[in-house]
């Protein structure tokens, strides 16, 4: 297993939309124990994989307390959402330091296959349901700050274009 790089916010490739997955083969069992090392190191709860320059529809999730839940989620598709609406602080790998409120269903249910082909559906509320939606929206590239006013969009785009500035300069 390697660990690796996610993409930073703004960098366009965030932007791909995620290809359906058809081949269930080694290459895949690889990608998502990479993409599973790479959450649990940042750390993080969920990845998907156009934030590791992967623009096909994977996703890993783990919101238990002990990290060694590990859900994978290929080809995923919301089936159901709640009316009811609930706000939940979101972050993200690719957006590191923010976090906001952003609003969205507070009960989902989602359809997908796991690492080996083998179709699934769930329902989820809670964590899990905004951690699902928020990496569905990666495969179909939108980044969580783009539910975020336009002025806050703008200052988050500027503070991470400079530290990735300082970064660069630094090394």
């Amino acid at each position: 297993m390697s660990l690796l790089n996610i993409l930073r916010y703004p960098d366009p490739r965030l932007h791909k939309v995620a290809k359906p997955v058809s081949l269930f083969d080694d290459r895949l069992k690889k990608l998502v124990a990479d993409m599973a090392e790479t959450m649990y190191d940042a750390p993080g709860v969920g990845l998907a994989a156009t934030q590791v320059d992967v623009h096909e529809q994977i996703i890993v999730i783990d919101v238990s307390e002990t990290h060694d839940h590990l859900q994978v989620f290929v080809n995923p598709a919301l089936t159901w959402a709640s009316e009811e609406k609930q706000v939940y602080d979101e972050g993200c790998l690719s957006v590191p330091g923010i976090y906001d409120g952003v609003e969205r269903p507070a009960r989902v249910k989602v359809k997908a296959l796991d690492a080996d082909g083998k179709e699934f559906e769930m329902e989820a509320d809670g964590l899990l349901a905004v951690c699902i939606q928020h990496e569905i929206d990666h495969l179909r590239g939108k980044v969580f700050v783009e539910y975020l006013s336009p002025l806050k969009r703008n200052r988050i785009k500027t503070k991470l274009l400079k530290e990735q500035r300082e970064m660069q300069r630094a090394s």
